[in-house]
């Protein structure tokens, strides 16, 4: 049961694919894509800590949380999420502003959810920069957060951000002639694990965003 997402926030074109592990009805992984005003996009994914419905429900606090505080700093969002998620399993985390004006992404994470920003030039693909991610577990014990980091963007760079259920490899042969529904889906079909729940979001910077 492959669940899917798309749009387009000011330039960023983006889109999910997910899947719950097999056998399951619900996951764990879920995604989040707001717009921030007209001048931002906040991009979030959430790893409720095993899965099922109880991990489920940990990331979907989690996402209902933040759809209704969007606009403050991530690292203030990251605290909030460690409050609400309290009594429940508690989650992994990884958070992306984008600013459209300045073209920056400012991103920060707890727990073990990759976020990569991936560019293609004439040698090949390649790692522009990777969220620094903090140990701990929101809604159990986080460390005290870091500023969190700010790197330039620039048009056609893709932001990858996925769960532990997808293999460690999965940016190594991006097609990025394809859009970003097609790369979303791609890594999952090819590098879900079987053994947990699984999601990827792609967030690609298209220029202009009119």
């Amino acid at each position: 049961m492959t669940v899917r997402d798309n749009g387009r926030l000011g330039p960023i074109e983006w889109a999910t694919a997910g899947r719950p592990l097999p056998g399951e009805h619900a996951s764990g992984d879920q995604p989040m894509a707001i717009a921030i005003d007209d001048d931002a996009a906040l991009f979030g994914v959430f790893d409720g800590l095993g899965h099922g419905p109880p991990a489920a429900a940990a990331a979907m606090r989690a996402v209902e949380a933040l759809q209704r505080n969007p606009g403050e700093r991530v690292e203030v969002l990251v605290q909030l999420c460690h409050r609400v998620l309290s009594g429940t399993r508690g989650a992994a985390m990884t958070l992306a502003r984008i600013d459209f004006a300045s073209s920056t992404l400012t991103w920060t994470g707890v727990g073990n959810v990759s976020a990569n920003l991936v560019a293609k030039d004439a040698i090949g693909i390649h790692i522009r920069s990777s969220a620094r991610l903090a140990a701990g577990i929101v809604g159990y014990r986080i460390p005290e957060i870091r500023p969190a980091q700010v790197v330039s963007l620039r048009a056609g760079d893709l932001i990858v951000i996925a769960t532990d259920g997808i293999d460690d490899d999965h940016i190594e042969h991006i097609d990025f002639a394809t859009p970003a529904t097609a790369i979303a889906e791609v890594m999952l079909t090819k590098h879900a694990k079987d053994s947990d729940d699984a999601l990827v979001l792609a967030a690609r910077h298209r220029g202009a965003s009119t």
